[in-house]
């Protein structure tokens, strides 16, 4: 019974990490069609934000919670203003300028904190369930992850702004000729996206190792998820989510962590040959 429930947190702090990785990428991916190979250094940058934040007195929470997500999302915003308004639609020039980012966010990195590994200790102790001891912070990232989907889901579909991003990425011409203005649509929701990068960089902090190249493990993940889950943004990434963390997690415990990811990625190659369009593409057609 011990080990069921323990392993039942780990699949569920797994794929609820998964979620908040994936979810940032979704909106910029899965509705502007920009393919953002720096979102891996988003949340390494939200990472850094969370522990610099910390180390100068900031309430832990406050830190991983809003500074970082703030932080990010305002990187975001300005990286949206320089670069990649001006790619939109150019596919193959907008993958080379994120790239680039993505080099450059890593080398400012380096030269500020180094390339030594680091992270913060967060203040949740120990839960007891049954004979075992568990960490108590992977509830918090359920916890997290939960709140943060659930506040998606009534931005998109309660907002006038959901309403608006959602047919602006739809249909940005429609959308100028009601008076909406897309460029200002289009800023504001990839600095959303950015934004919940820094989030999962601040949240995954205490329980990774923080170093400059931190973000292309976790880039990979994103896409994957993002793919499999299809063009909706949060029955997609929550789908595939379950689906691609159970399998790490599972595979995790029955050999190694290593296995574990080739496992996902082997799980992400049957779904996309056998549902080219995602899991919404085949199952949760119009869902957000």
């Amino acid at each position: 019974m011990t080990f069921a429930l323990t392993a039942g947190l780990e699949i569920l702090a797994g794929v609820s990490s998964l979620i908040l990785i994936a979810l940032g990428l979704a909106i910029v991916f899965g509705m502007m069609r920009v393919i953002n190979l720096a979102h891996g250094e988003f949340l390494m940058l939200g990472a850094y934000t969370a522990i610099t934040a910390v180390k100068y007195g900031v309430n832990f929470y406050i830190a991983i919670l809003v500074v970082a997500p703030v932080v990010v999302g305002l990187l975001g915003l300005v990286v949206e203003r320089l670069v990649v308004r001006h790619l939109y639609g150019r596919i193959i020039d907008t993958m080379l300028a994120t790239w680039g980012l993505s080099l450059l966010f890593v080398g400012l990195v380096t030269t500020v904190f180094g390339n030594t590994t680091t992270g913060i200790s967060s203040p949740i102790g120990a839960v007891t369930l049954g004979s075992a001891n568990v960490s108590g912070y992977k509830f918090f990232i359920v916890g997290v992850a939960v709140v943060t989907v659930l506040l998606l889901v009534l931005l998109f579909k309660k907002t006038e702004f959901g309403l608006i991003a959602r047919a602006t990425m739809q249909n940005p011409d429609m959308a100028a000729a009601v008076g909406v203005d897309p460029k200002r649509t289009y800023a504001i929701t990839f600095a959303l996206g950015a934004a919940l990068a820094g989030l999962a960089g601040g949240v995954m902090a205490p329980i990774t190792g923080v170093l400059p190249s931190m973000g292309t493990s976790f880039v990979a993940k994103a896409f994957i998820t993002v793919i499999g889950g299809g063009a909706s943004v949060v029955v997609g990434t929550l789908s595939a989510s379950s689906l691609f963390g159970t399998v790490n997690q599972v595979a995790s415990f029955v050999t190694t962590p290593v296995f574990g990811e080739v496992a996902m990625l082997l799980a992400a190659v049957v779904l996309v040959r056998l549902m080219p369009k995602g899991i919404t593409g085949r199952l949760f057609r119009g869902s957000i």
